[in-house]
């Protein structure tokens, strides 16, 4: 008869297993095809801004696209209860994520052939591009988290997160590296060719075996579809806890989404580094940092649990936004600037795995797409309403001063961290 212990060995999950696993390798590719648009309609798009000589008040409203991605919530019902009705062979997932990918395609096509000469209709394009890349990352987190068990989770986020910076290289660091040797039209011809890669992943893998019955009228479909993932949130949390968690969720990751848009890419230009330097350093040496970074956030996750990794992280974060004030009082030093990008987007990618775990653990499997999505927009909305200002701010307080509001902007996250403490580590919570 097995002993406690050998049941327990038997049953322990084989890392090498996890990361093996077909899907851990598909979502390598669906992490791609995300972290692809989100640079080229936020902070890449900053630098063709720049070049074609908008203000950086301007630059900074419309790199704010990406904002998009902080309101995915809004249409996410539609992709857990509605199937399209020309793509129904693919199934749920694959339908909307392949129409999704298309949108990505045309977008960044169109944002090509306008250029920002033709402003207006150029900022419609990149909102398509940026709306269809929000849908797509409904799908694909969907999709991650009904492809596999609780316990396989961890394999997929980790293989995900190294195609996202992959996507990311691509889209930040390569595009910046030929856009000083070729147009930026070519460039984003050449972005929007590379999208053709996940679209063929697409078409090529399983759709998760989730079945969800048909609603049987319109008024049914609205209550499944829109209010039973809100109200079931707020029944298994209670009001209180779920009103606190909720605020907790749009405040915990300003310091960081406050540097994403439209302010780091004049910043630097302003700090007297060239394109190609700033594709290097930040976009190539620092995406490998950040793949570091994210594989140590899942080590912290498996020694302490989500809960304490995610605190730990996010006040590191937070203090690493001031490395930044290095390249104020060092303009063009290579060597300030490598520092800076080695703290800040190690802590940055530290980050993702706690905060993808802990939001993964709050969603209910039968609201995947909707309350994921619901989640994590709100982990981005208010550091992404910051940026949307920075231009404004930076114009008052400087590049100095705003860099110090993004690190003290932490404290009201970590006040709430403290007050749900009991509720979220299980260490805190006595045993019954």
């Amino acid at each position: 008869m097995p002993t406690e212990a050998g049941a327990a060995t038997a049953r322990k999950p084989s890392i090498w297993r996890a990361f093996s696993q077909p899907a851990a390798w598909t979502m390598c590719m669906l992490g791609f095809s995300s972290g692809l648009p989100f640079l080229l309609v936020s902070v890449t798009l900053a630098y063709w801004l720049k070049e074609n000589g908008i203000v950086l008040k301007d630059i900074t409203m419309i790199a704010s696209a990406g904002m998009t991605y902080a309101f995915k919530f809004v249409w996410a019902p539609l992709l857990d209860h509605w199937r399209l009705p020309l793509l129904r062979r693919l199934g749920q997932r694959r339908g909307w994520l392949l129409l999704a990918q298309l949108g990505v395609f045309v977008g960044l096509l169109v944002m090509a052939a306008l250029t920002p000469r033709q402003l207006p209709l150029f900022i419609a394009a990149t909102l398509w591009a940026a709306f269809m890349g929000a849908t797509q990352d409904i799908a694909i987190d969907a999709y991650r988290i009904e492809i596999a068990p609780p316990s396989a989770q961890g394999a997929l986020v980790a293989t995900y997160s190294l195609g996202y910076r992959i996507g990311l290289l691509m889209s930040g660091a390569l595009a910046l590296i030929l856009a000083d040797h070729i147009p930026w039209v070519t460039v984003y011809i050449l972005m929007a060719a590379v999208m053709l890669l996940p679209i063929i992943t697409t078409l090529m893998m399983p759709e998760p075996d989730v079945r969800r019955p048909a609603p049987a009228s319109w008024l049914e479909a609205m209550r499944e579809g829109v209010i039973d993932p809100f109200a079931d949130f707020f029944r298994r949390y209670g009001w209180a806890v779920a009103g606190l968690t909720l605020l907790f969720i749009l405040l915990f990751k300003v310091p960081e989404q406050a540097l994403v848009g439209g302010f780091i890419g004049p910043f630097y230009r302003d700090m007297g580094f060239s394109k190609t330097e700033i594709g290097a350093i930040t976009k190539i040496y620092g995406v490998w940092i950040g793949i570091a970074g994210a594989f140590a956030g899942g080590a912290a996750v498996a020694r302490w649990g989500a809960w304490r990794a995610l605190g730990a992280c996010i006040v590191l974060g937070a203090i690493s936004n001031l490395l930044y004030l290095l390249l104020i009082a060092h303009q063009g030093h290579l060597t300030m600037l490598t520092l800076a990008i080695s703290g800040q987007n190690f802590f940055e990618g530290m980050l993702g795995p706690p905060t993808v775990a802990f939001l993964s653990l709050l969603v209910n499997r039968q609201h995947t797409a909707t309350q994921y999505a619901l989640l994590s927009s709100l982990v981005n909305l208010s550091g992404k309403v910051l940026g949307f200002f920075a231009g404004s701010i930076v114009a008052l307080v400087g590049y100095g001063g705003y860099l110090v509001i993004t690190a003290f902007s932490v404290l009201p996250a970590m006040v709430l961290f403290l007050c749900l403490w009991r509720r979220f580590d299980p260490v805190a919570v006595p045993s019954s």
